[in-house]
């Protein structure tokens, strides 16, 4: 049974190691599920004498006002024989068997975590203690509950205090050991108070009773050590720490458990409550119930260390391992990065992901809706038709048919069809830039890696800049050159004046009469709309040939041209990683080797202790 306390102080000192102590933590951590003894009580209480009868020695700081304001995880280990010493998690490589020094160094290592302030802070010290004269046992002290705040510390520290013992203790695998001193009325202990608060039945409090020996003649503490006045479900315990005088004549701790057996042997009043009373007493008594605790957390020990694990490394998974060394190493894992990317991209292309119908849209609705919009009738307007068609015959008028006027009539009409023409490539192009950036955040290996990202993109982006110059040409030559050839066959079906000139034997220059220009201008129009209804259908076909099926098959082409040149010096500077992502890959890491090696060895005890 000792090996289940050794365990869980094993896994403690690990957990506070990586800062996993239950504070501000994104994940459940080991720290809140293990079973620990938290230490309450007001200043002056005894609380600071009561733990070092248990341990046996002098090593707490002692002052005036707040002299507690870490939390000090203190881990006693029982040796079978050899010095005591102590040993600080933060300074593991230093054994201290003088234990003024041990106090001293808490009074340092407080300070250097909040300064000379007279501030408190959550993070807690990791202190162990090795003695052949103590049980297996780990305590967590906490700062005392006060109710002012002295010279040189904020207002808020009452309150702050409060928060952070509150904090700890109303876990529910914590066991609260409530100190109150005797010689005050209990009603008023700020232990007694706060640990009803947070475990109203009593389940998991231990009520200790300090300073017995300096109450009024005439009184006793019988009735709270009975029961009686404040019933626990744990019997209330009596201790009789040192005096100030005994504690500045430096008397024998092992004395001192003396004269306090002696004390409850040989008072009346307690002599029958001897047995189960004392700083020994105590400490067997706590280690007894903290052996039975953790064996009964087991079960939902290795249930937690299981789910955590698991979410561990998905999260690593997630956030992508750490990369190769090599040359080659690096390259690969761009090239692979840049795949991922890239098969994203085809995948709402073709439909897989969304985005791809967009394009559609575009030939769909906005380039017809486009082509609609164009004013053709102002060009075909009765004043237009008269000045081009007059300007085209020149110092003559034309004999047959205005075949110049025409011509420019229709070039006119279709010259406007290249604005839509450069609309519906440019809406194209916005889609796939579009399509690229939700690309790349939804490829999560890009996230690790920024410099990638941004090169990555930039060298996406300038192709498509480079394919939407060609598909602008190609699509505006489809334009130029229904202008430049007409369709002739169009003309020859519509039907003609008598002889193809019209009716001889009226004056040339009556055709240009409104009805005859009316008809020039429908002429011209009809074939201006065969024309945008043959666009309508080549303009999609050379945007998605330039575009969009070029975008598909050669989007990183110049990328990863780029990428054969480089050197190691510069495929390392792409794989230059968030210094966040960096230090959570770490943190990540550390914590799944605690779980795992938490979880191997609560295996190993679970099987001892069937």
């Amino acid at each position: 049974m000792e090996n289940l306390i050794q365990l869980v102080n094993k896994i403690q000192r690990a957990c506070t190691a990586l800062g996993d102590h239950g504070e501000e933590s994104a994940m459940p951590t080991l720290w809140d599920a293990l079973p620990s003894i938290a230490v309450v009580g007001g200043q002056s209480s005894g609380k600071s004498s009561v733990l070092e009868s248990i341990v046996g020695k002098d090593f707490l700081p002692r002052g005036s006002g707040i002299v507690t304001r870490r939390p000090l995880v203190l881990q006693l280990h029982k040796i079978d024989e050899g010095r005591e010493y102590a040993e600080f998690m933060h300074a593991p490589r230093k054994r201290f068997t003088d234990f003024a020094a041990v106090r001293q160094e808490i009074s340092d290592e407080t300070d250097r975590e909040t300064g000379r302030s007279k501030g408190i802070s959550s993070v807690p010290i990791h202190l162990s203690i090795y003695s052949p004269h103590v049980v297996n046992l780990t305590l967590v002290d906490l700062p005392g509950l006060t109710k002012i705040a002295v010279e040189g510390q904020q207002d808020s520290i009452v309150q702050d205090i409060e928060n952070m013992v509150r904090a700890f203790i109303e876990k529910p695998n914590c066991i609260i050991l409530a100190i109150s001193p005797a010689n005050q009325d209990l009603a008023t202990s700020d232990a007694i108070k706060i640990s009803r608060e947070v475990d109203p039945k009593g389940e998991r409090t231990f009520g200790v009773l300090t300073k017995i020996d300096l109450m009024d003649k005439g009184t006793d503490a019988v009735d709270i050590l009975e029961g009686k006045s404040y019933k626990l479900i744990f019997p209330w315990i009596g201790v009789v720490n040192r005096s100030q005088a005994d504690i500045n004549k430096n008397v024998d701790m092992i004395a001192a458990r003396r004269r306090e057996n002696e004390y409850f042997a040989n008072t009346p009043e307690y002599r029958h409550l001897a047995p189960r009373m004392g700083s020994v007493h105590l400490g067997k008594v706590l280690s007894k119930h903290l052996e039975t605790v953790i064996k009964s957390r087991i079960p939902g020990l290795q249930s937690l260390i299981s789910k955590t694990i698991i979410e561990l490394e998905t999260e690593l998974n997630r956030i992508g391992r750490p990369i190769a060394a090599d040359t080659g190493g690096k390259l690969y894992v761009i090239m692979e990065i840049c795949r991922t990317f890239d098969q994203i991209f085809k995948d709402r292309l073709d439909g897989i992901r969304s985005g791809g119908d967009k394009i559609y849209q575009v030939f769909d609705n906005q380039f017809p809706a486009a082509l609609k919009r164009l004013q053709f009738d102002k060009h075909l307007s009765i004043d237009n038709v008269r000045k081009l068609i007059t300007e085209a015959d020149g110092y003559q008028p034309h004999l047959i048919a205005p075949e110049q006027g025409y011509r420019r009539l229709i070039e006119s009409c279709l010259v406007s069809i290249r604005g839509p023409a450069e609309a519906a490539v440019d809406a194209v192009h916005g889609i796939l830039k579009d399509l690229i950036h939700k690309s790349m955040s939804e490829t999560m290996e890009l996230k690790q890696y920024p410099t990638l990202k941004v090169e990555l993109g930039n060298a996406a982006i300038e192709s498509l800049e480079r394919m939407k110059e060609e598909s602008k040409k190609a699509t505006l030559l489809l334009v130029d050159m229904e202008y430049g050839y007409l369709t002739v066959e169009f003309f020859r079906k519509l039907p003609q004046d008598a002889e193809k000139g019209g009716n001889p034997t009226v004056s040339l220059f009556d055709r240009y009469n409104d009805a005859y220009l009316r008809r020039i201008a429908t002429t011209v129009l009809a074939y201006v709309n065969m024309v945008c209804g043959t666009l309508r259908h080549t303009i999609p076909k050379s945007v998605v040939y330039c575009q969009v099926r070029e975008a598909k098959r050669s989007l990183l082409d110049h990328f990863f041209t780029e990428l054969g040149r480089k050197e190691g010096k510069q495929l390392a500077a792409l794989l230059n990683e968030d210094p966040a992502i960096m230090q959570r890959r770490t943190s990540l890491a550390k914590r799944l080797e605690l779980y795992r090696s938490a979880q191997s060895e609560i295996e190993a005890v679970a099987w001892d202790t069937k």
